[in-house]
């Protein structure tokens, strides 16, 4: 019988974020398609919490806690995540593709003589075989991938299945032998620095994603460009409406062309495809002109909107659900007058 197994990190709370439920609830639907034994594996400084969630989902869990497991490090997040799967004897291994499992993946995969496969969007079984799916050419096109290679690590893209809401159980799930000797302890941690949650202007669990194109620099109807200006109306239009920050490739490439930018913006906001393709249920461009490279990463977005002075841009071509012709300098000023009311 086919063994499949969920691995996550656990929280600094010792639970699960959103994007390991999701994987969570992906390798559970998958393990019940395929009538497989269904194991989850949770490592961390605290996993009593996971391993609830985990053993509520009806997995049998195996555990690893250890302090030294507490901070994101290679060398030790492997170790642990080795002897998981060792533990399980499994042959298909779930994970969500954020940072911390994506640096692992393919590592552990080798060492256990498996293959691994990333930013998998769907997982299924049919014919009597795990199958994957997985968007490519520029997310053009979607594959499916099956491989006979055991264990086949798989990670999926945030987004692609809901989070598992089940009850948590009080089963504190096995525990799993790892020594974490010095040779693994090289990579230190020294200290966290993070925004506070008010200030992240990325915020991937937001209802709305706000794209700013690189109209907001250019000259205005006066002749001159408000750049500042334009960064207050941005960051207000932000806090007020709690969306997520993306960007157009030409407006953060401005910053290394001398020309004046919005210094909140970084190539982690671009949105594209040589950029990210966020999965929020609404968007709304502002000051971008719909080109075909920076509209592929809107592919998941469920209702887009935009506003630009251009009524022939490519937003209009088929491209947004609703255009606005308007100065989005007045739009969303007015836009974040209503949301202060």
């Amino acid at each position: 019988m086919t063994k499949i197994l969920f691995v996550a990190p656990a929280q600094s709370d010792g639970g699960l974020d959103r994007p390991a439920l999701e994987a969570l609830a992906a390798a559970k639907t998958l393990a019940e398609s395929a009538s497989a034994e269904f194991k989850v594996g949770v490592f961390g400084a605290d996993v009593q919490t996971a391993a609830g969630i985990a053993a509520g989902a009806g997995a049998e869990v195996f555990t690893i806690q250890n302090p030294e497991l507490a901070a994101p490090r290679y060398a030790t997040d492997a170790a642990a995540m080795e002897a998981l799967c060792k533990a399980a004897g499994a042959d298909v291994v779930v994970a969500a593709a954020d940072s911390r499992m994506s640096r692992i993946a393919a590592g552990v995969a080798q060492r256990l003589g498996g293959k691994a496969d990333t930013q998998l969007t769907g997982l299924s079984f049919e014919n009597g075989k795990v199958v994957a799916a997985r968007w490519f050419y520029r997310q053009r096109m979607v594959g499916k991938i099956a491989r006979q290679a055991a264990p086949w690590i798989v990670t999926v893209a945030p987004g692609c299945f809901e989070p598992y809401t089940g009850q948590a159980s009080d089963a504190a799930g096995a525990a799993v032998d790892l020594t974490i000797g010095e040779n693994l302890l090289r990579t230190k941690t020294l200290r966290v620095d993070a925004p506070s949650s008010e200030e992240q202007t990325i915020r991937p669990d937001a209802e709305l994603l706000f794209v700013a194109g690189a109209g907001w620099t250019k000259k205005q109807a006066d002749g001159a460009s408000h750049v500042p200006e334009a960064g207050e109306i941005i960051l207000e239009f932000l806090d007020k409406a709690k969306a997520s920050l993306g960007s157009s490739k030409s407006l953060v490439d401005m910053g290394g062309e001398g020309q004046d930018v919005l210094p909140f913006l970084t190539h982690m906001h671009q949105v594209g495809q040589t950029g990210a393709t966020p999965r929020h249920p609404k968007g709304l461009a502002t000051c971008c002109h719909g080109e075909e490279p920076h509209v592929v990463g809107w592919r998941f977005i469920n209702e887009r909107r935009a506003v630009n002075l251009d009524a022939g841009c490519g937003w209009a071509q088929g491209k947004a659900d609703v255009l606005y012709v308007a100065d989005a300098f007045a739009v969303m000023r007015k836009v974040s007058e209503l949301l202060a009311k």
